[in-house]
């Protein structure tokens, strides 16, 4: 674990005890750094921007209002996902109450346009290859590759989120991986050899 990661989780865990003691400034910091990524999770679910701004919006304030359990969250992360995904599938009522560990062919996961800057390195071409790839993957592998790579989430959290095994997580990100690899290997077996002088 990096020190950045540590240092935000340690962050956070101090706001939630921030927040136990009715600090709206620590509530706020909470909120603006996860509402963007639960909403994009919440929107693959619902398909509507509005309903999914609504669902998270409802999660974080009922946060608030039982404020004082704040600091007894285990893990503010899947307790946050968690929360998104069951009001997202209360959302879509009797159509969405099957099991969440079915596949999720009416799901359409879009994947964040933010670059790093070692992604902006990568050729347009090359970029173009990899995105194709992941968005080619079937909708729960994307949804995984998704939630891993994006949202930084270990693969036990991932697995609660979805009511998966680790293994299962672990299966589709070999997968994911796999495919994806095998894009940019065909990028760059177009480009001819030159022969090295010896």
């Amino acid at each position: 674990m990096s020190n950045n990661t540590r240092h935000t989780i340690e962050e956070l865990t101090i706001n939630l005890q921030q927040i136990a003691n009715g600090d709206e400034q620590a509530f706020r910091r909470l909120f603006l750094f996860y509402s963007p990524r639960l909403n994009q999770f919440a929107f693959s679910i619902v398909k509507t921007k509005e309903a999914s701004a609504e669902i998270v919006d409802d999660v974080f304030i009922r946060l608030w209002k039982q404020r004082e359990k704040a600091a007894a969250i285990g893990n503010i992360r899947v307790y946050l996902y968690v929360a998104v995904k069951n009001g997202s599938l209360n959302y879509l009522s009797a159509k969405a109450q099957r099991q969440f560990t079915e596949p999720f062919g009416h799901f359409d996961v879009e994947l964040s346009t933010d670059q790093s800057p070692d992604q902006q390195m990568i050729s347009a071409e090359l970029q173009a290859k990899i995105t194709a790839a992941v968005e080619s993957l079937p909708p729960r592998c994307k949804m995984i590759f998704k939630l891993v790579r994006e949202d930084g989430l270990r693969y036990k959290d991932v697995a609660e989120i979805l009511n998966l095994t680790v293994n299962t997580v672990d299966a589709q990100m070999v997968i994911a991986v796999k495919r994806i690899s095998e894009k940019v290997q065909s990028h760059f077996s177009a480009f001819p050899r030159r022969e090295v002088k010896k």
